[in-house]
């Protein structure tokens, strides 16, 4: 629009040059019969002497500036305007071509609004097609005497987001999931380089959530991973190009009757309804079994929410042993927590959270783990349940059978073969745990800052040693063994947590950095279910540092520091080397 303004302003500029230049010539040419020629002759010089403003001050016989030769000038002023023309032509051939480009996105988004049978809304939502097709009934200050003023369609970008969050759902169905590659080097630890190792893994999660009614709820999670190892979904990139496994990570059902919405009823394998870190319970666990939640939102200043969980968890089915009695023997774990919530100033939040977990009869998982220990020949044979999952840093007491010669053919050959008849830890674990939460919301949106403590204790370590199966007698063909990891010290039962948090991972361009320290020690928890990539379950100590940026709406890159060894009780021995594990991930969500 600016071109064409230029454009009648230069025209007008070279049609008013060109007459006054011309006015000397025509005036000469159409003197009257009654002037004689001096008076034609004079012409010019009233004329210079009129365009001086009559000054009295200078001779008329003075002689004037000549003129430019006009034809030239014309010939400048055209080849300007044709010039200007041409860039006019081509900004309005660019215009042309932003309008078209306009044109087919929106073209583009309505046909994928009527495909989801989205009805815009016109209050909100400008014709941009007309606006767009037709430029001139744009008011601008030419001819409204206003500042230029320009009809814009809706952001195409927040719209096709928009579209690609609907495009999610199907009925009742949402779906989500991501994709993560991780690169993982080992680097340290023991003398004998046991720990060394450089890996690749990856991660894939698919879910799909439903809402059938206002009460009930559900939903179902994909994931990768080995299916004997609870905590984790990580698939390490081995076994010669062989097919990875994709199996049950969540399976649930929600009720929350809309006629008591305080009260939330789950069941079946799904995320923890407790508040939790990973110093008992690792991230990539869904416990299976039941839960319930009531919620409280008094009218207090200060306490923002009060809340009641409680969960059955059962993890094991075990026959019993007994001659008399062959009857299964459940394994379940039996817990819950009080939630409350604080508002101690308008950028200050806290959190309080206490617990209780009781693995009720957790042996089952001592005898999953126990394996042959003889190497010639080794069997294959393990508990009930070959856990993928080592707890080789707690005490417990596996007894075993070996034959050790068998005859064949008269000739008496040794074996070497070892059974597991029983495994039992030495501790029972009924852990106790308290958290706070520290959220603290700065001037900066982008920057607010967190502070977690967890401190948990076992209030049941070693109490299990009375119930250790004796040791059957040996006879002339079986040899009954009892080995044990550790000696049990029941004042090793207590676990830290303390971590910091600054910034967020939310939208693109985000960072997040994050320390946390960690202490367990070998009582502590029961290590098969809290945090898995720590130099061990338990008796460690460990230093962990992250940092997070959000690249993209969709992708994320993490950085992840662990530097841990065990605790060193004896020390009449060095301890290990720190054992660094670093971990380089590219998260992909959708």
């Amino acid at each position: 629009m600016i071109g064409l303004q230029s454009k009648k302003i230069v025209i007008a500029l070279a049609i008013f040059l060109s007459a006054t230049m011309t006015a000397p010539v025509v005036t000469t040419a159409a003197a009257g019969p009654g002037e004689s020629e001096g008076a034609a002759n004079d012409s010019p010089a009233k004329a210079a002497s009129t365009s001086n403003g009559g000054d009295s001050g200078k001779s008329e016989s003075s002689t004037p500036a000549p003129n430019p030769d006009p034809v030239v000038e014309l010939q400048e002023l055209k080849a300007n305007v044709e010039a200007e023309a041409q860039r006019v032509a081509e900004q309005t051939q660019e215009l042309d071509n932003e309008r078209a480009a306009l044109r087919d996105e929106l073209q583009g988004i309505a046909a994928l609004e009527a495909k989801l049978g989205i009805v815009p809304n016109p209050s909100s939502t400008p014709d941009a097609t007309a606006s767009i097709a037709n430029p001139a009934s744009t008011p601008n200050a030419a001819n409204q005497g206003s500042p230029t003023q320009t009809i814009t369609p809706q952001d195409s970008s927040n719209r096709i987001a928009n579209l690609e969050s609907r495009l999610k759902n199907f009925g009742p169905f949402q779906f989500s999931g991501d994709i993560r590659l991780r690169g993982e080097p080992f680097l340290g630890g023991p003398a004998d380089r046991s720990q060394d190792r450089d890996r690749a893994r990856y991660r894939v999660r698919f879910n799909i959530v439903a809402k059938l009614n206002d009460d009930i709820s559900g939903g179902i999670t994909l994931a990768s991973g080995d299916i004997n190892d609870p905590t984790t979904t990580n698939q390490t990139i081995t076994g010669f190009y062989s097919r990875k496994t994709i199996a049950i990570d969540k399976a649930y059902v929600n009720y929350n009757p809309h006629e008591f919405k305080n009260l939330t009823l789950i069941g079946g394998k799904f995320g923890y309804p407790w508040y939790n870190t990973e110093l008992t319970w690792d991230k990539d666990l869904n416990p299976e079994g039941f839960a319930q939640t009531l919620v409280f939102n008094p009218d207090i200043p200060v306490l923002k929410r009060i809340a009641f969980v409680g969960f059955e968890l059962p993890f094991a089915e075990v026959a019993g042993v007994s001659l008399n009695d062959k009857s299964i023997v459940q394994s379940v774990t039996y817990g819950g927590q009080i939630q409350t919530t604080w508002q101690l100033a308008h950028w200050l939040k806290f959190g309080a959270f206490t617990g209780f977990y009781n693995f009720h009869n957790a042996d089952p998982i001592a005898l999953a783990l126990a394996k042959a220990s003889a190497k010639n020949p080794q069997t294959p044979l393990t508990g009930s349940l070959p856990l993928g999952t080592g707890n080789t840093v707690q005490n417990s007491i596996v007894t075993s059978t070996s034959t050790n010669i068998v005859t064949i053919g008269g000739t008496a050959f040794p074996t070497g073969v070892t059974t597991i008849t029983n495994a039992q830890f030495a501790s029972k674990f009924g852990l106790f745990d308290s958290l706070a939460r520290f959220d603290v919301t700065t001037s900066w949106e982008k920057w607010p800052i967190a502070f977690v403590g967890d401190y948990v204790q076992n209030t049941e370590a070693c109490a299990n040693v009375d119930n250790i199966a004796a040791k059957p007698a040996n006879t002339a063909a079986l040899t009954f063994t009892q080995t044990t990891n550790f000696a049990c010290n029941s004042h090793q039962r207590r676990g830290y947590w303390a971590e910091a948090q600054v910034g967020r991972a939310q939208k693109r361009g985000d960072w997040q950095f994050d320390y946390t320290r960690i202490f367990i020690e070998r009582e502590a928890v029961l290590s098969n279910f809290d945090y898995s990539d720590i130099r061990q379950g338990s008796n460690v100590t460990e230093h962990r540092a992250m940092v997070i940026y959000q690249a993209h709406r969709n992708v994320q890159l993490s950085f992840t520091d662990l530097i841990g060894r065990p605790i060193n009780f004896d020390h009449t021995k060095p301890p290990e080397p720190w054992l660094q594990r670093l971990q380089f991930d590219v998260i992909y969500t959708f």
